[in-house]
């Protein structure tokens, strides 16, 4: 459904051409060749007025049609832009666009470039009807092809990214970058509930329920888009190396002696590896299914000794089912580009309130246990707190592990075990040592290959 026209919205001043946008990230944007496409008076439905209304949308814009595709560097990483035209008819999607986008997409296969589409769009071109729906599923189908082919799209947002757009182009890129304020949401304004909260369609909100990755401002687009396809344009085969450990050097005495120097809170956590062993890291945030675990989860994308390498830390909280999701998310688009991954267990266990539950934990640790299982790409792993039973276990690579002298691994907590074997509090301790779940003993039952640093 088309948007209303910029020149009629009371913040259209904030708004980007496709032009302006495209010079926010690069200055030696290069068009590429439009195939002629006869069309017949008014377009394929006859729709009375339609090409005066595109006329119309020619002369306001300097345009031909909704979309301008074409490369350009962006720091330093070639890549193909595709950029909507807003003001052409609300940058609705019609089958000349449909046409533009599949040559550029064929074009990034063809030359190994990644895709960056420049979102703002108020959906498919009613003139048009389902002809130009239909342009929704050639979209999906150059995007598939593109990421089967082991090429990152990098979509980012502009001010509105509602309808079809939004759900092939926006949310169905690797990663989703979003202008402050832009109105996103599958909804546009004019069609959605009375008492529906505008909050809600916006890049923050999206953001908060885990389907934008970040928000960043014009000024620092071009910067943030240039790491994001450095980091995602360079594979490796060699696995990343365990990080050094930061906190205790000598190994624990007994089990419980390794459970307390686990959960202390002096201990170093994730957020001091990551900064370690990267020299600097970008986040992905979000399951893409609503949800998002910011504070138990760290997933992204960083440079270690001058490779990309992927990560997913726990953080020492119990690990939401979006958690979960989100490493999913991340380890599988890290094997489709051919990027090493590190992991980092320190949770206490998977949350498992009624809220978790009604939120499918079980499904999302299946989840990520099936995509480490099928990685083809080299994924690490080291456990630097607490491994709390399976919900530690799925974020772990088999074959791959490493501890920390300052961390356990454990089937289930002591304190726990010794409940289910009816045992009272004074034999927690004992209970911790007949689990065996010391570094040293997890290297004796060839549970994990060895203790960093020792």
């Amino acid at each position: 459904m088309t948007e209303q026209p910029a020149q009629d919205r009371p913040f259209a001043q904030n708004r980007l051409s496709a032009r302006e946008a495209v010079a926010l990230v690069t200055d030696d944007f290069t068009e590429l060749p439009y195939a002629a496409k006869d069309s017949t008076p008014d377009g394929p439905l006859a729709w009375h007025g339609y090409d005066a209304s595109r006329a119309r949308a020619a002369e306001q814009t300097g345009e031909e049609e909704s979309v301008i595709c074409g490369t350009g560097t962006v720091e330093g990483t070639r890549a193909v832009l595709i950029a909507f035209e807003f003001g052409f008819l609300g940058g609705s999607l019609g089958e000349r666009t449909g046409d533009r986008l599949e040559a550029a997409y064929t074009y990034a296969r063809a030359r190994r470039l990644p895709v960056v589409p420049l979102v703002a769009t108020g959906g498919s071109r009613m003139q048009e009807g389902m002809l130009a729906l239909t342009q929704l599923q050639r979209v999906a189908r150059q995007s598939a092809l593109t990421r089967g082919a082991g090429l990152p799209q990098i979509a980012v947002l502009r001010d509105p990214t509602t309808g079809g757009g939004w759900a092939t182009l926006g949310a169905g890129a690797d990663v989703t970058l979003a202008l402050p304020g832009a109105q996103v949401g599958f909804a546009g304004s004019r069609v959605r509930p009375a008492d529906a909260d505008p909050a809600a369609y916006t890049a923050e909100a999206q953001v908060g329920s885990g389907a934008v990755d970040g928000v960043v401002r014009p000024e620092g687009l071009r910067e943030t888009l240039g790491r994001w396809l450095r980091l995602l344009t360079a594979p490796s085969t060699e696995p990343a190396p365990p990080p050094h450990p930061l906190g205790a050097a000598d190994l624990p005495a007994t089990g419980w002696d390794a459970v307390r120097r686990a959960r202390s809170s002096q201990r170093p956590r994730a957020a001091r590896y990551l900064d370690a062993y990267l020299t600097h890291r970008i986040t992905i945030s979000g399951d893409r299914c609503g949800g998002a675990d910011p504070d138990g989860m760290l997933c992204g994308f960083g440079e270690h000794e001058g490779r990309t390498v992927a990560y997913a830390a726990q953080t020492g909280t119990a690990t939401r089912p979006a958690g979960y999701r989100t490493a999913a998310r991340l380890i599988r688009l890290a094997d489709r580009l051919g990027i090493p991954v590190l992991t980092l267990v320190d949770t206490p266990g998977a949350a498992n309130d009624a809220e978790a539950e009604r939120q499918g934990v079980g499904g999302a640790i299946a989840d990520l246990f099936g995509a480490v299982a099928a990685a083809r790409t080299p994924i690490t792993t080291l456990v630097i707190g607490e491994g709390g039973s399976g919900g530690a276990l799925a974020l772990a690579a088999p074959g791959n592990t490493w501890a920390t002298p300052d961390s356990y691994f454990s089937v289930i907590a002591p304190e726990l075990a010794a409940a289910i074997l009816k045992r009272g509090p004074g034999e927690v301790e004992a209970t911790a040592d007949q689990l065996r779940i010391r570094p040293q003993d997890l290297v004796e039952l060839g549970v994990i290959r060895g203790v960093v640093g020792g």
